[in-house]
């Protein structure tokens, strides 16, 4: 039986850097009310805040919600308001010399545009990212500048030897993220089993990104049960299909593959 519904945010969840629409904030709440749901991103705290939380009923059911931002280096929970259990953050000097890479890596790939949205580089405390297109830029923008992967890949090859001491991944349609070694999403799942006490094998992972080399493929890779997902209108099928399953005592949720295929 799953007891935990893990969720990745952008492009599952909402669009990128956009707000979960009231079907799918209605949709979450009535699902907190029936199994736990974690979320996990590379985003920092206030993304969550933005994203997630600003258009969801604040009530009773939030005790059955966690959020992981940065993969996991930060953990939120419900205790009479949001309470952040740890912060796992790199040093200043680690984070300097991340950020002067970043911004030498991107000058030397001659993939910089010329317009962007926004700040291009964003310290986390626990992660520090590159958005190359700015983080204020438009979806349509960020959708057409890198599908392939191919020019963030680019970007990686220069940073990599500058940075062998740290974890460089991809993430959302135009971002890198610098953490510390070992920290992507699996790592986050390491850590709901260590302060849940749920097993792998009773998660069940919603993500847009479970292909290798996409930031959601770790969760699989580490055992949990995962449903690939187009974008926000099919996880809201997904999880209308999970509450009628629980709801009905007859039924059970059994390993999905992928929705629509």
């Amino acid at each position: 039986m799953k007891k935990l519904f893990v969720f990745d945010l952008d492009g599952t969840l909402a669009e990128s850097k956009s707000a979960l629409s009231d079907e799918l904030g209605a949709l979450v709440h009535d699902l907190l009310g029936v199994m736990k749901v974690a979320v996990i991103s590379g985003g920092m705290w206030s993304q969550f805040e933005q994203q997630l939380l600003a258009n969801m009923p604040s009530d009773e059911h939030f005790s059955n919600l966690f959020l992981l931002p940065t993969c996991g280096t930060q953990f939120y929970r419900y205790e009479n308001g949001w309470t952040k259990v740890y912060s796992e953050d790199l040093t200043l000097e680690e984070r300097q010399l991340i950020i002067h890479s970043l911004e030498r890596a991107f000058e030397e790939s001659g993939l910089k545009e010329s317009t962007t949205w926004g700040e291009l580089i964003e310290d986390r405390g626990s992660q520090v990212t590159l958005s190359t297109l700015g983080q204020q830029a438009p979806l349509s923008a960020k959708r057409e500048w890198d599908p392939d992967f191919a020019k963030r890949r680019a970007i990686i090859e220069r940073l990599a030897p500058m940075l062998p001491m740290f974890a460089i991944n991809m993430g959302g349609t135009t971002s890198i993220d610098v953490t510390k070694p070992g920290i992507d999403k699996a790592y986050g799942i390491a850590k709901l089993r260590s302060q849940l006490g749920v097993t792998t094998a009773e998660m069940l992972f919603a993500g847009d990104a479970i292909f290798e080399g996409g930031n959601d493929y770790p969760v699989q890779v580490a055992g949990v049960d995962s449903i690939q997902v187009r974008d926000p209108h099919e996880t809201a099928r997904v999880i209308q299909t999970v509450i009628a399953c629980l709801g009905d005592g007859s039924r059970q949720i059994v390993s999905p593959g992928r929705i629509g295929a």
